[in-house]
């Protein structure tokens, strides 16, 4: 699966541009909110979330912002890898 990025979303579209698969994270200020998670339900079970997850964050990360989780697999996911979490964003 081949992600499309924007300023504050990462997504997928089939060829004939059905949504596959999104996260958003609008930012306000230094922070990120990773507020909305989708993948289809065709796809789930894949690790495509997980990815989605691992983009936002990359792409947070260059931005220099400090992500936070309203999205509820997200808060999952941080409290699952806070090791992945804290080695992108180092307590200062």
């Amino acid at each position: 699966m081949i992600f499309q990025y924007e300023k504050e979303r990462v997504y997928a579209k089939d060829k004939s541009g059905h949504l596959l698969a999104e996260i958003t994270f609008p930012q306000n200020g230094g922070r990120a909110d990773i507020n909305h998670t989708f993948v289809d339900p065709s796809l789930r079970g894949q690790g495509i979330a997980d990815k989605l997850v691992r983009a936002a964050l990359q792409q947070i990360a260059e931005a220099e912002k400090q992500p936070f989780a309203t999205c509820p697999y997200v808060v999952k996911w941080f409290e699952e890898h806070p090791e992945e979490l804290n080695a992108l964003f180092p307590a200062p």
